[in-house]
């Protein structure tokens, strides 16, 4: 007779914990990533300290009951509630979303690349009741990487010839690995994947253009490879939470 399969073992229970909270003192620890639960009117319930301090709040209970709206300054508080409300009601996450963050801190703390990620958090009924979220900070290439010499000399290329239809197949092609190795490599060296890479190559360059009042909208859309200001000002606006001209309006 065929020797029969053991079963499974049973999950062990949730144990009752005395502070359910216990989270957010776990990425009090974290400075490089921010941490947060939001309620379904998306106002904030527990947040680490890395968001406090980037909001220029002194105590973490001046973020809580209140949105992100009513803590970042217009419009970028708007568009991430805009964010919240999207997966508070669609139950849709929103994952490995790259995001240039403007913070209202001092010299040094205004701007930062992150990845976000958002996703619901459902109640005992199965209903969403609140969401959770990070975002982390990019952080410098590992060179030590397998491959690193080979990806980076592709990505000089991205980094100088942003404005060009770039393939992923020909970056792939200069590095001299197959496409889904170049992808895998890309994405453990730099944390992104190549059409991010070339998005925060672009977007980087529009922000520096943005800097000088004489050039035009279009001009800068055209000079970062975007066929048109309306396609570049839609990814400016995903990526950034502004317009380029209420980006440049903040400068």
């Amino acid at each position: 007779m065929p020797k029969s399969q053991a079963a499974p073992p049973l999950p062990l229970p949730a144990p009752e914990l005395a502070d359910p909270w216990f989270a957010a003192a776990l990425f009090d620890q974290t400075p490089d990533i921010v941490f947060f639960v939001k309620d379904r009117q998306a106002r904030y319930l527990m947040v680490n300290e890395t968001l406090a301090a980037r909001c220029g709040l002194r105590r973490k209970s001046e973020m809580l009951g209140r949105t992100a709206a009513e803590v970042f300054p217009p419009p970028l508080g708007e568009g991430y509630v805009e964010q919240d409300q999207a997966v508070l009601e669609t139950g849709e996450p929103i994952r490995n979303r790259l995001e240039l963050h403007i913070y209202p801190g001092g010299p040094g703390r205004r701007r930062g690349w992150c990845l976000t990620h958002k996703f619901p958090l459902l109640g005992i009924d199965g209903s969403i009741v609140a969401l959770a979220g990070i975002s982390k900070d990019l952080q410098r290439p590992d060179e030590a990487q397998e491959d690193y010499r080979k990806v980076a000399k592709a990505m000089e290329h991205l980094q100088t010839h942003y404005a060009e239809p770039l393939r992923i197949e020909q970056l792939a092609r200069s590095a001299g690995l197959s496409v889904d190795r170049f992808e895998r490599q890309v994405r453990r060296i730099f944390q992104l994947t190549p059409r991010q890479l070339l998005t925060k190559a672009r977007i980087d360059a529009a922000s520096a253009l943005l800097l000088d009042p004489r050039r035009s909208v279009a001009e800068i859309a055209q000079a970062c490879g975007y066929a048109d200001q309306s396609a570049f000002t839609r990814q400016f606006k995903a990526t950034v939470g502004l317009t380029p001209s209420a980006y440049r309006g903040r400068l």
